[in-house]
């Protein structure tokens, strides 16, 4: 008889000890792309991606009328051009590479030995937030880590990607915990691991006269309003140049991909790279640590627009040193900092 209760008090403990064991989800995000390389899917695509208000602060009317009276008759088309150009058999280079780090990472982490899911998800175009998190809600998870990839706080893919989970979140009926990670700007492997890129990269094709360090770009307005991008970049930059051993006159820092007319974070990529070329420099390296896989605006705008603005001014030498993507040290530096948010 007595047995028979030791055995049912250490079933009913058992139980308890299941029940605390919270199960935990992680979700990686990065900005999204379109379902195919064709107008019509980037119609779909640049119509969710500029409706964001936090992606453009024009007085929603008159935007509006900007963006359905005229950009998304024109710029579709043009923009699936570019994507053809870079598009693989596997689909989306974006969503390849974002799918390979969320695999090295889900690894990294179940090998640790807790309850973990981890799973990716884009803010724009498919596989949505709303869809994953929708995921984790059925598998009653009840502790939710997410991590958008995006070194450098920006308003329009951090602040928008908050939104976004939030927005999902709020009309469940029980809130589970939420753990939201801004930013890795200034994170010590972070910064070792474009080291590391940049450095095998001298190794293997020689030290360039200027390394460019080019971060996405963002309307000067932003900043001024307070969005702290601008900082987070030059801090980024201080301390990979510090880590490299670089002198001031071997980097050139800038900031890529404006669109419109109005005045954006400066110096400009496209500028820089012509000025070089005309005042003698021969040659370059250039690389954007804003972007933790490549995309279009690397492997399209880097690798090639501005490889042609160099060239045309008279450069001789320009190589892209690729983004992070799937290297080991970049996936240990993801793990780490959600091993550390869970602990």
């Amino acid at each position: 008889m007595k047995s028979r209760y030791l055995g049912r008090d250490k079933s009913i403990h058992d139980n308890r000890k299941n029940a605390q064991k919270k199960k935990t989800g992680v979700l990686l995000t990065n900005l999204g792309t379109p379902s195919a390389p064709t107008a019509d899917a980037l119609r779909t695509y640049l119509r969710e991606f500029l409706s964001d208000p936090r992606v453009v602060e024009i007085p929603r009317l008159v935007w509006m009328i900007i963006l359905h009276g005229i950009i998304l008759r024109v710029r579709p088309k043009k923009s699936a051009k570019l994507y053809q150009s870079i598009w693989t058999d596997a689909g989306s280079p974006l969503m390849v590479i974002s799918e390979k780090i969320t695999s090295k990472v889900s690894k990294d982490l179940c090998n640790k030995g807790d309850e973990i899911v981890v799973d990716l998800a884009m803010r724009y175009g498919e596989r949505t937030i709303a869809n994953a998190l929708n995921k984790f809600q059925k598998k009653g998870i009840e502790n939710i880590v997410v991590l958008p990839l995006y070194p450098q706080y920006a308003g329009p893919t951090t602040g928008s990607t908050f939104d976004a989970v939030v927005n999902e979140i709020k009309t469940w009926r029980w809130i589970p915990s939420l753990h939201f990670i801004s930013g890795y700007y200034d994170h010590p492997l972070y910064i070792q691991a474009l080291a590391n890129s940049i450095n095998e990269h001298f190794q293997a094709h020689g030290k360039p006269e200027k390394l460019v360090l080019s971060y996405h770009g963002m309307p000067q307005y932003f900043l001024e309003k307070g969005d702290p991008y601008y900082c987070f970049c030059h801090k980024t930059t201080r301390l990979l140049v510090e880590k490299l051993e670089l002198a001031n006159d071997d980097y050139v820092m800038t900031f890529q991909s404006r669109f419109g007319k109005a005045e954006w974070l400066q110096p400009y990529t496209d500028v820089t790279l012509e000025n070089l070329a005309k005042n003698g420099c021969e040659s370059v390296a250039i690389v954007s640590p804003a972007f933790s896989a490549d995309c279009l605006e690397t492997l399209e705008e880097l690798v090639h627009e501005n490889k042609a603005v160099f060239i045309e001014a008279g450069g001789k030498d320009y190589s892209y040193i690729p983004a992070l993507n799937d290297r080991d040290d970049h996936c240990e530096l993801i793990t780490d900092i959600i091993t550390k948010q869970l602990s």
